[in-house]
């Protein structure tokens, strides 16, 4: 799969996306682009995944017809997410185009 790891999401995530094209919307030279434009244009680019820790995108855009499945963190702190690795892995692996899955983190 193509992964697109938006602002905010810790790029060490990427380690454990073993098997997967990773990028961030910084290398693809998309950080400053609003919500709106950095999903079509990850679509037009074939991303088959947006992972992003924008626990208000669902209700800022209109995900019905998205080709990109969407993997939300519910927390972006390196040190909460380290310990559910797997849930996250588990939710990319899983992700159907066009989905919209939170991924719950625990606050310790």
């Amino acid at each position: 799969m193509l992964i697109l790891l938006d602002q905010g999401t810790p790029i060490a995530i990427r380690e454990a996306l073993e098997g997967h094209t990773v990028r961030t919307a910084r290398e693809q030279g998309w950080s400053t682009l609003l919500n709106g434009e950095l999903l079509r244009v990850a679509e037009e680019a074939g991303y088959d995944v947006l992972l992003t820790t924008d626990t208000n995108l669902r209700y800022q855009q209109n995900l019905q017809g998205r080709k990109l499945a969407i993997v939300v963190l519910s927390r972006s702190r390196w040190r909460l997410l380290r310990p559910v690795m797997l849930r996250i892995v588990d939710a990319v692996n899983s992700a159907k185009p066009g989905t919209y899955t939170t991924v719950e983190i625990p606050a310790r």
